[in-house]
């Protein structure tokens, strides 16, 4: 093998390797971004949940006030409801 040859193969040998490094750190980038979109989605979800199961007895409260009929019992089922969800 000539000197040439020889300098040439060593310089495609170190590109390669170059190559194979930002290869491999653009992987990483990627696997990484993809975990923490999926644990934001997850944090996104999770709150959408919770303020749901938080708010869901004041929902229902307020389903039952609008579905009683007499005056008088909503007014007293009112006052009750309320004392109930001030505890």
């Amino acid at each position: 093998m000539t000197p040439e040859e020889r300098s040439l193969l060593e310089r495609t040998h170190q590109l390669a390797e170059e190559n194979n490094e930002i290869l491999r750190s653009i992987k990483r980038r990627n696997r990484l971004g993809t975990a923490l979109r999926v644990f934001y989605w997850a944090v996104i979800i999770g709150i959408s949940f919770g303020a749901f199961y938080f708010i869901q007895p004041y929902l229902d409260f307020l389903k039952g006030m609008a579905g009683s009929d007499n005056a008088t019992s909503t007014q007293s089922n009112y006052n009750k409801d309320l004392m109930d969800l001030l505890k």
